[in-house]
């Protein structure tokens, strides 16, 4: 049965070559859209690579504190981190790290603009940074506050082209920095930077006593399992930070999110509340694809019900030799879906085409997104929505015509 309605499809499609066409156009372009944003979105919520741990750590971007007269919401200052949140018994590992700023770097004749980071040892322990060459900083190297740094590929061909970088030295903000290795160019969030030094490269130990500053806490359990003892945990460190805060705020509000929750607490702004908004977000992001791929439907749907007159006839021959309606309407929505499917396997070949031509384009900087089974299965589900939903009411209407009236060509 299935061969036969694979059969009827192919000719049918065969015959009417441009309505074949528009439908599969409109077919590759709704997919390529909503492909390419899943495929972003999958590679900023559930990162791999270098930040291939994140099922494992929550980070705190922010601390908010409030009092009858005003709010203020501020990045993290290192005491925090150094003096509070590595006291936390749920926790591994904690790290902190500046967030990427620009600095100059002065070589001979030349000024180059680069994204800088500071980080402590833990760092390099939580990302899994791909090292191309030499090695990254150490508890030692932090320690003592050496002047060393990490740059990225980019960067090292950038200032000293096709020469080995490492053991090569770089100014900036009146430093000099030795190269001690070159990892792989990265665009994740907690990653993305062109050059790390050690955070006690810092030209003045002020950034220790400061509750704000520029800085994010990474927070690495055991397992999975552990991030919502991390949770519990924390709440108890903000009440110790309020108290010895001399500011005596009222309230002081810390959280730490995954990678979903973090985007969404800081676009939903919930500073002050344990609910993310990670659950508004998502609905919303469902919401707009859903009415994002209703509107190609409906442009389906209006085409395959244009054709009822020119299947009229077929239709009409088809009930007089004994066709029922659900055996009609098997048909039509066969018709259709094979025809989805197909487009969904151009528009899934297209989309790989378009990923990769982003990933090169350097239109973002470091820029590196991929298909992966997930966003597979997403291109074939959406497939097989748009054949049932743009088949399913052109499909009820044909199967309902009167034979005689469909003979004589009439709806």
């Amino acid at each position: 049965m299935l061969k036969n309605y694979v059969q009827i499809a192919c000719k049918v499609y065969m015959r009417r070559k441009l309505f074949t066409a528009i439908n599969l156009l409109c077919i590759v372009l709704t997919m390529v859209v909503l492909l390419v944003v899943t495929a972003i979105l999958q590679a900023t919520f559930f990162p791999t690579g270098v930040e291939g741990k994140s099922e494992r750590f929550l980070q705190i971007g922010t601390l908010t504190i409030t009092n009858k007269n005003s709010v203020t919401r501020t990045p993290l200052g290192y005491k925090i981190i150094d003096q509070y949140l590595r006291k936390m018994k749920t926790v591994e590992k904690v790290a902190g790290v500046t967030g990427p700023e620009s600095v100059s770097v002065y070589q001979k004749d030349s000024v180059n603009e680069i994204m800088m980071r500071r980080a402590d040892a833990e760092y390099w322990q939580i990302l899994d940074f791909k090292l191309l060459s030499g090695r990254v900083p150490t508890e030692e190297d932090v320690k003592q506050g050496r002047f060393v740094a990490v740059i990225n590929e980019s960067t090292a061909k950038k200032l000293f082209g096709p020469e080995a970088a490492l053991g090569k030295k770089i100014n900036t903000s009146g430093q000099q920095f030795e190269i001690i290795g070159v990892v792989d160019d990265v665009l994740h969030l907690n990653a993305y930077a062109d050059m790390w030094v050690p955070v006690t490269t810092f030209p003045s130990s002020q950034y220790r006593e400061q509750f704000s500053g520029n800085f994010t806490a990474m927070l690495m359990g055991k397992s999975p399992a552990d991030l919502a003892l991390i949770k519990d945990e924390l709440l108890q460190v903000v009440k110790q930070i309020n108290a010895d805060d001399p500011r005596h705020w009222e309230h002081t509000y810390m959280w730490a999110d995954g990678k979903l929750d973090f985007f969404a607490r800081n676009i939903m702004s919930h500073d002050d509340r344990a609910d993310s908004g990670a659950a508004q977000l998502l609905a919303g992001i469902v919401i707009a694809m859903l009415l994002f791929m209703l509107l190609p439907a409906l442009n389906l749907i209006n085409l395959n019900s244009g054709r009822i007159m020119e299947r009229a006839a077929e239709i009409g021959v088809r009930k007089a030799f004994g066709a029922n309606n659900n055996e009609l309407v098997k048909q039509f929505v066969m018709e259709n879906i094979l025809l989805c499917l197909f487009g969904g396997l151009l528009g899934l070949i297209f989309t790989k085409l378009t990923l990769v031509w982003l990933s090169n384009a350097n239109l973002v900087p470091y820029m590196k997104v991929d298909l992966s089974f997930m966003v597979f299965a997403y291109g074939f589900a959406i497939a097989v929505v748009f054949g049932v939903l743009s088949g399913v009411i052109p499909a009820w209407k044909m199967s309902r015509l009167d034979p005689v009236l469909a003979l004589k060509g009439a709806a």
